[in-house]
């Protein structure tokens, strides 16, 4: 399991959007733009790597890995710094000099528009080209798309995470359903008759919808329609779009049909955390989770006393045929603009990315999906059946996440605050809401070029 995990992970963008905001003027007079590499002649020369990972399990993988990197570069030796976040990032490369870091990794993709846009790091096609390496042949369309901002490949992943559904074996056994759901009126039909209800609460919910829900924020949804949010021209088309509004639509009927807005919010007060054995799901509160593939190995380790499994998160009616798909996010990795070693440093971000085992021990490590298609097929991978359903959504090419902006994340909070009225029965009128959320965006994205 990846430390800082990701509920936070849209309200963490718009912090580390501001935090970015400064990049623009940051990197001058730097290597990639004529500044001499040091690294370029094969000499013996140190870099600096900066992680965001935590947990003990994280970082001895980590150091394996870049044990393993040296032993193949002898010439290269890798001061890593663990436990750095974006923040640190933005004043290292602002300030430069010897202690800043050459290679860097971040949890928060959100962040890649604004990486790339700034030129905080270095657009890595000339060297994939260069090293013979096709992105697209290389890596899932999600994850390769998260990546990178208008053609500007700053990134690559380091690992990921898929979204799907787990779902409670043995209550679906007692409620006389005898497979997981693949479309939402499917969905719907076995959340309501999952659904027990206490006094003026519940024994057993059949799922939370609620967007505080831990990952039922809105882009998870939103996934499942293929919502693009913005045009060619960089503009939104969250009020054009009418996938978004049928999204809102269907989450505010399904809070209906599961007792109401309050109702449940009284309900979800009385969660445990997320990350522990009191997360609803292992307790039992509630029987369908929407949920990344880390959830697998808590399960497994934790033993809950009920039978589960896991399986892709049900799509849209009208888009049955693109069942098996499912949000993408994960880990990048880039170069720093002001870094004097990018030769060096680019042999360890292709080895961290590129080299199939050394993403598949890493995955196996931390249990995290791998983010080359060689990794995700390769037989040392770890896998039984309720991970491999991941793997299966990370390879599939209908799969994605939220694309990025010149200003990070920002465009999902505007819609994300706008549908928490929805959900509370405040904001009635959804095209005069969406219209002023995109007119919200696109000012906004204005402001950051």
């Amino acid at each position: 399991m990846r430390s800082p995990r990701r509920p936070s992970r849209v309200l963490a963008a718009a912090a580390g959007s501001a935090v970015l905001a400064l990049l623009a003027t940051a990197c001058t007079g730097t290597p990639d733009s004529g500044t001499t590499d040091e690294s370029a002649s094969g000499q013996d020369v140190t870099i600096t790597f900066w992680h965001g990972w935590s947990q003990e399990s994280e970082t001895k993988a980590i150091d394996e890995n870049i044990a393993a990197f040296q032993k193949a570069h002898p010439n290269i030796k890798v001061k890593v710094v663990p436990r750095i976040e974006d923040d640190k990032v933005e004043q290292a490369l602002r300030a430069g000099g010897p202690d800043a870091p050459d290679v860097v990794s971040s949890f928060t993709t959100d962040n890649v528009g604004k990486f790339c846009n700034s030129k905080a790091w270095i657009d890595l096609n000339p060297l994939l080209q260069k090293s013979g390496i096709d992105p697209a042949k290389t890596f899932p369309a999600a994850m390769l798309k998260y990546s990178q901002f208008q053609g500007n490949q700053c990134s690559l992943p380091l690992l990921g995470d898929a979204y799907g559904l787990y779902w409670n074996k043995t209550a679906f056994a007692a409620a006389g359903i005898t497979a997981p759901p693949k479309t939402f009126s499917e969905f719907e039909a076995a959340a309501v008759k999952l659904t027990q209800t206490e006094g003026d609460s519940y024994k057993q919910l059949g799922f939370m919808p609620n967007y505080h829900g831990y990952e039922t924020a809105l882009p998870h949804y939103l996934s499942q329609y293929g919502v693009e949010y913005f045009d060619a021209q960089g503009k939104s088309t969250v009020h054009t779009d009418p996938k978004v509004a049928q999204a809102l639509t269907w989450q505010k009927s399904l809070v209906e049909k599961l007792g109401g807005f309050e109702k449940l919010e009284k309900y979800r007060s009385g969660f445990g955390d997320e990350f522990s054995a009191k997360n609803p799901f292992h307790t039992g509160q509630v029987a369908m989770s929407l949920d990344g593939e880390w959830r697998t190995a808590s399960l497994a380790e934790e033993k809950p006393d009920f039978e589960w499994a896991t399986a892709p998160f049900p799509v849209p009616d009208d888009q049955a045929a693109s069942y098996g798909k499912g949000y993408q996010t994960g880990t990048i990795v880039g170069i720093a603009r002001t870094s004097k070693k990018q030769t060096a440093a680019w042999e360890l971000v292709k080895y961290l990315t590129t080299d199939t085992d050394a993403v598949v021990n890493f995955a196996n490590a931390i249990h995290n999906v791998p983010s080359t298609f060689a990794a995700l097929d390769s037989p040392k991978l770890t896998a039984d059946a309720n991970f491999k359903t991941f793997l299966e959504i990370a390879k599939n090419s209908a799969s994605n996440g939220a694309p990025a902006s010149i200003n990070g994340g920002a465009f999902q909070v505007s819609l994300q605050n706008f549908s928490y009225e929805v959900e509370a029965g405040r904001a009635s009128d959804l095209k005069a809401g969406l219209t002023a959320t995109a007119k919200e965006i696109d000012a906004a994205v204005d402001q950051a070029k």
